[in-house]
Formats: structure tokens, C-alpha cells, sequence
């Protein structure tokens, strides 16, 4: 379970890494029971119909995904994922989107997770379901 420490090390760690930083993904909270991230619309992330890329959506899922297993499992145990299902119900076009991602089960190796992804409206715009493997 993750500490105060490294809960602020998690902050940095987002702040600093490069395809976060590119992408515009912002940690907001972070607690044992889930990982909330936001991404703010850029011009540079719009596909060609003017809509948020959908690569972009995953990659927050995805890194929300992976900051939730840090708060369930601590900083010591490593893991990554094995596969992401994402369902895109609704397209998004300006402002941001809130990621929430939550561990459902944590076994012997594997790690089961659920995000939902919403608009400043609060409507859903994604979901998502992955599995984690620990290293």
C-alpha cells in the first residue's frame, strides 16, 4: 500500500516523465483504492475528424491503470500490463477528461482493474478493463 512519501513521488514521477508530459496527463489523486488522472483536449492530440485521439484516451486509462497498481501494491512490487479493453461510448472534443482507475482483485501474480473515463459534464465517455502482471 502506498505511503505519504511515495504517494508525492508518484506526483513527481508524472511530472517528469516525457509522454506524460507530452500528452498533457495530470495525476489528481491517489489513494489505495484508486488513481485519478486528468488530460486536457490539445490540437495536437486531434485525429483528423477533430475528435480526442483514441491512442490518447487509452494512454490515460492505461497510465491511470498502472498508478492504481502502485497504490495497491507499494512501490517495491513492479507490474505491467498484459492486456487493455477499452469501450469508447462517447467521442470528446474540448476540455478535460477524468480518469478514475480502481484494482478489483489483487491475486498471487495477477491484477485485475476497471476504469471509467468522463467528460466536464460527468458523462461517460469511456470504460475500460485491463489485467496486470507482476515482475
Amino acid at each position: 500500500m502506498i505511503n505519504e512519501q511515495n504517494k508525492q513521488t508518484a506526483f513527481e514521477v508524472v511530472k517528469n516523465t516525457p509522454y506524460l508530459k507530452l500528452l498533457g496527463i495530470e495525476l489528481v489523486e491517489l489513494d489505495p483504492e484508486k488513481a485519478v488522472m486528468k488530460l486536457e483536449m490539445q490540437e495536437k492530440l486531434r485525429q483528423p475528424y477533430g475528435l480526442l485521439h483514441g491512442g490518447a484516451t487509452a494512454s490515460l486509462i492505461d497510465t491511470a491503470m498502472a498508478f492504481a497498481v502502485i497504490a495497491a501494491l507499494g512501490t517495491e512490487q513492479k507490474a505491467t500490463t498484459v492486456d487493455l479493453t477499452v469501450q469508447y461510448l462517447r467521442p470528446h472534443t474540448d476540455g478535460k477528461i477524468t480518469c478514475t482507475a480502481k484494482v478489483l482483485r489483487a491475486g498471487k501474480r495477477l491484477l485485475f482493474l476497471s476504469a471509467e473515463v468522463v467528460n466536464e459534464q460527468g458523462k461517460l465517455t469511456a470504460t475500460a478493463l485491463s489485467t496486470y502482471t507482476k515482475i
